[in-house]
């Protein structure tokens, strides 16, 4: 049924297929949140001018932090004097969304930059599960029992792996990234983050906390083999190839930093 529906939408909406694009893979080295806040801006940017094919990118964090969503407050999501007691960077990202508390190695972290071609015809909320059943898919190749909650997370029997955020960009392409739990100090992050308490965001919904299942509880592999895994199964779907950040999406990349992200305008605005 699945199958006939995606057919129709195609057909009605010239929608296009994930293996009818090339796709390219960002696979670098640790870069600090803000630099990662920058790129995918950037990047997904370059999608929609088409001067990048759409993107897969995994990431690797240089430093800990907290990444608010766009319309989440400062005040409400975090206890500064505890981020500063333990060197906890509070940046702020474009997409919507919760807070994520990172630390280098602890989490799994990808972003697509995708056409608007591929979600034609598809709601946001639809959008969500289309665009990580690849994941849904690889995962229960490792033997993890998942599903997808809406709107946004990715769940199994023993609790929450993980969320994901979007954007579609002015340029027309699709920012999706999601995070999620390889290994978590769940003391710090109960100090860090305001979790239990009522936050609201601007459509006024309450967020909690909520039980997380680690990636290596659940599958017993390192980090790297997760994600060796995640890369294997995504070229085998639909192809992938080397796509590395050139030099003028650094420079960008950079530009931005100073201009947007590490402004206290940005990370203090209340939308």
């Amino acid at each position: 049924m699945e199958a006939v529906v995606s057919a129709v939408r195609r057909a009605v909406t010239r929608a296009s297929g994930w293996a009818e694009h090339e796709w390219e893979l960002v696979r670098e080295g640790p870069r600090s949140p803000l630099m990662h806040m920058a790129l995918d801006e950037v990047l997904a940017e370059e999608v929609g001018a088409g001067r990048r094919g759409p993107t897969l990118r995994f990431w690797e964090w240089s430093s800990p932090a907290v990444i608010l969503g766009g319309f989440q407050s400062v005040r409400n999501e975090v206890d500064l004097g505890a981020a500063g007691r333990h060197g906890i960077e509070v940046v702020r990202r474009v997409t919507g969304g919760g807070a994520m508390f990172v630390e280098p190695g602890n989490t799994v972290t990808y972003s697509l930059y995708a056409p608007p071609s591929l979600v034609a015809g598809l709601s946001v909320a639809e959008s969500y599960p289309f665009l990580d059943d690849w994941v849904l898919g690889v995962l229960g190749d490792l033997g993890l029992n998942v599903w997808y909650q809406p709107l946004n997370d990715i769940a199994s029997e023993g609790g929450k792996i993980g969320g994901a955020a979007q954007k579609r960009m002015g340029s027309g392409a699709v920012l999706h990234h999601v995070t999620m739990s390889y290994s978590i100090d769940a003391a710090k992050l109960g100090e860090v983050l305001r979790v239990g308490r009522e936050k609201l965001s601007d459509k006024g919904v309450a967020s909690a906390a909520k039980r997380v299942d680690p990636l290596a509880r659940q599958t017993g592999l390192a980090r790297e083999v997760v994600i060796d895994r995640l890369i294997a199964g995504f070229r085998s779907r639909f192809g992938l190839v080397d796509g590395p950040v050139s030099a003028v999406e650094e420079a960008r990349a950079g530009e931005l930093v100073a201009s947007k992200f590490a402004t206290e305008g940005w990370l203090w605005r209340v939308p």
